[in-house]
């Protein structure tokens, strides 16, 4: 499985971007497909995960309200619409699928429980 993410990019607080994961490779609707981040200096952390029908999201409490994960099966891609942006949400992003399950679980909220990556993009927020 290949990842591609896009769609970053500078955006002033209170701004929103939509980022794009394409992928390849494997069956695209049989798994989960998350986004995290990582900022300078931290651990990569969990911002949203969904399920194999794109019926059931989580999301990390920090975006919760301010973020949407969404899919389209059809089109191989996995999307991460991002509203009232704030200079903390300033990251790399990573796309991420566990190509094991289609379902969501409690692990899903931690990297390791993804097999393949994206390159990431960079969002950045300036205040």
């Amino acid at each position: 499985v290949q990842l591609q993410a896009s769609g970053g990019g500078l955006v002033q607080a209170g701004g929103s971007l939509r980022l794009s994961c394409a992928a390849s490779g494997g069956t695209f609707s049989s798994y989960v497909l998350g986004w995290l981040r990582q900022a300078p200096g931290k651990e990569r952390e969990f911002v949203g995960a969904i399920n194999w029908s794109g019926g059931s999201a989580y999301y990390a409490d920090s975006i919760k309200g301010r973020f949407t994960i969404s899919r389209d099966n059809a089109k191989n891609t996995v999307y991460l619409q991002m509203n009232n942006l704030k200079p903390e949400d300033t990251a790399v992003y990573y796309c991420a699928a566990d190509v094991d399950t289609r379902y969501l679980g409690s692990n899903h909220y931690t990297p390791s429980a993804y097999d393949y990556w994206g390159q990431g993009t960079q969002v950045t927020v300036s205040s």
